[in-house]
């Protein structure tokens, strides 16, 4: 009984932060009987640290770098360390994360001067030409409020003229939290687990990766580990963290704006996992990336003078305590929901940060027609504005076109229409954009150009048609168009470890598809891997699509191949024997980061219809992969045609 009463009281406990966060957020006022109960923020400065406290949380911050030096909740220390990381370099030069020298710390919201309902502290590396650090200015930011165990953290990024190029390759917010507490770790519904122990990563057996082993000992002997299993889209976790079922406590990062963010609704990146160390300790990690690599991410490229500012947050570092590790998942998915709602916040004091009254919004109804596909509509539609198409680089620093899915440099905007296709794109900052739509089962996206946003007004487009790309008519398709290979043979448990090894035995003959036979949930693979040779070499792989035409064709047809997936490979297609095309592939990364989805790519081949014969055809695509990491993930194939002699064709 006293258990399910101290379980009781920490729920309302907990019931009663969150509402009175909400009231504080709304520009509320707490009533006076309850802020006596909790006691101001102050801040305080020493010699190499500035620490702020206001009884239930304190943060001690490193001054001449920004880091985390301790993070105490409800008086237990949480974690071992805690740091920002900007890494990228310039053109010719080895990439770098070294930040230039910290001035004296700066108080920017003094619980003095506010009755200790705020403390913020600010420590400012301004770019100086030293040797080895990167030409950024780098202001980072905590700020705490009373009586709230979340601590808010932001950083503001600056490159201006007279700074040389550079090229920001990955920014991270990492926190290292202490092993002998912390052994719960909560993703999303899926990657909700008591996870191994330091000691049982040490043990386990090395793999083919140097982030994933094999358990030996523990809870989880036999399994394997890897780092990527945790992956997700940032835009479907609002919250994710580690929790304690000893202490029944929580640490979260919660993220109230995907504005920020590299290609926020369907960026996938790493959110946390234990340290990948080759001796102890090896701490369990929370990881918010904010600018990544992973999963098709290419580098910001800054020119020589160029100006570029960039604020990241404010975010949240949220502690909590609860009954179960469920719990404390849903007390902080449920602060989130308060973040989001109170974004932009009103508090924020900074030149680079947008002001509610400094945006604006944009509002439409997007309609799909598409004669092939009555059904096809925009219902919970992803609508978004980014920055117009420009050219970046790859990974290797060769120019690449950026839009919407691969940039990083600008800030965009995004929300689901609602069933209708209704949509209104709230807290936009000012400038030009263009405006995007995608949904599922639907190829492609909409775009419409030269979209103005003013602060204070709204910004109506009325009625916006979306009439899909159509080559010819359709003859068959495989999958289903939502930027992912969820639908395929294992999709729907991708996140475990090496299941590209279960190919050889699944499909000993490679796929071979046979349109209105097969079906794709079993018969098509989520990845086509390449074969491993007997003298341990890899080579590439052959699936067939296998399949009846009426009668033969002239005129023009085209195989639609949207990719979700790849490793800087090429792919061929061939039709009846006939090479059609070869296509080089980007490098996205996701086989061998146990992934589902990256960027979309679209490679689209066209050939004589008269290739197609009546009765039985085939259609081959080819990976031409030279290394084990280089298989190739479908979204979705189909193939369209337009006969010039017979606009009634219909596919048997």
């Amino acid at each position: 009984m006293k258990s399910l009463l101290r379980c009781v009281l920490v729920l309302a406990v907990f019931g009663m932060g969150v509402s009175r966060m909400a009231r504080a957020l709304e520009g509320k006022a707490p009533q006076q009987a309850q802020d006596s109960m909790y006691s101001p923020v102050s801040v305080t400065d020493s010699d190499n640290a500035v620490t702020l406290t206001n009884g239930l949380i304190l943060l001690k911050i490193n001054k001449t770098n920004a880091n985390v030096i301790a993070l105490r909740y409800n008086g237990l220390d949480v974690v071992d360390s805690g740091y920002w990381n900007v890494i990228g370099n310039s053109p010719g030069e080895l990439d770098t994360e070294k930040k230039s020298q910290a001035m004296p710390a700066i108080i920017t919201q003094d619980p003095t001067t506010n009755g200790g309902k705020m403390g913020e502290v600010e420590i400012n590396m301004p770019y100086t030409g030293q040797p080895g650090t990167e030409p950024l200015d780098i202001a980072i930011r905590y700020a705490l409020r009373r009586g709230d165990s979340g601590i808010y953290c932001w950083t503001s990024v600056t490159h201006k003229p007279g700074y040389p190029a550079f090229n920001v390759e990955i920014s991270t917010v990492t926190l290292k939290l202490k092993s002998d507490l912390f052994d719960h770790l909560t993703i999303d519904s899926r990657r909700n687990t008591d996870m191994i122990s330091p000691d049982d990563w040490f043990q386990g057996t090395k793999l083919n990766l140097a982030e994933a082993r094999r358990m030996t000992t523990g809870i989880h002997a036999g399994q394997v580990e890897h780092k990527y299993d945790y992956s997700a889209v940032l835009s479907e976790t609002p919250a994710w963290g580690w929790t304690s079922t000893k202490k029944h406590i929580g640490v979260w990062y919660v993220i109230p704006s995907l504005e920020y963010i590299n290609a926020p609704p369907t960026k996938v990146e790493l959110t946390g996992h234990i340290d990948l160390k080759n001796s102890l300790p090896a701490d369990p990690t929370l990881l918010f990336v904010w600018h990544g690599s992973h999963y098709g991410g290419v580098p910001i490229n800054i020119g020589q003078d160029e100006y570029w500012n960039k604020v990241v947050g404010p975010f949240v570092m949220y502690c909590n305590s609860g009954p179960t590790s469920d719990a404390m998942w849903k007390d902080a998915l449920a602060r989130a929901a308060v973040e989001k709602e109170a974004w932009p916040y009103a508090w924020v004091k900074d030149p680079g940060y947008a002001t509610p009254a400094a945006r604006g919004a944009v509002r439409g109804q997007l309609t799909v027609k598409d004669p092939q596909q009555p059904t096809a509509n925009a219902s919970n539609a992803w609508v978004g504005l980014a920055a117009p198409p420009y050219i970046g680089v790859d990974g290797a620093r060769k120019p690449l076109p950026i839009s919407w899915e691969l940039d990083g440099k600008h800030y965009e905007y995004w929300v689901h229409a609602d069933q209708s296709g209704a949509f209104t794109i709230p807290n936009v900052r000012t400038g030009k954009y263009v405006l995007y739509a995608f949904n599922n089962g639907i190829l492609g996206e909409y775009s419409r150009a030269d979209v103005s946003v003013e602060s204070g007004k709204v910004l109506d487009l009325g009625e916006l048609t979306w009439i899909p790309l159509r080559y010819g008519r359709q003859m068959w398709e495989i999958g289903t168009p939502d930027r992912s290979a969820t639908e395929f043979l294992h999709g729907d448990h991708y996140w475990q470890w090496g299941l590209y090894n279960l190919y050889p035995k699944e499909f000993p003959n490679d796929v071979n598809f046979v349109i209105g036979k097969s079906d794709w949930t079993l018969d098509w693979n989520y990845v086509q891997p390449p074969h491993k040779t007997e003298d341990g070499k890899y080579t590439g792989t052959t699936w067939r699509v296998t399949f009846d035409m009426p009668k033969a064709t002239q005129g023009k047809a085209v195989l639609r191949v949207a990719i979700c997936g790849s490793r800087g490979n090429s792919m061929e297609v061939s039709v009846n024997g006939t090479s059609v095309g070869k296509a080089d592939l980007p490098n996205s990364g996701v086989m061998h980061r146990d992934g589902i989805r990256s960027t979309e790519t679209e490679r689209d081949f066209s050939f004589d219809a008269s290739l197609l014969r009546q009765g039985e055809n085939h259609i081959e695509l080819i990976n031409h992969a030279k290394n084990w990491t280089q298989g190739i993930l479908y979204d979705y194939v189909r193939l369209e045609v337009a006969d010039s002699n017979d606009s009634a064709l219909t596919a048997k």
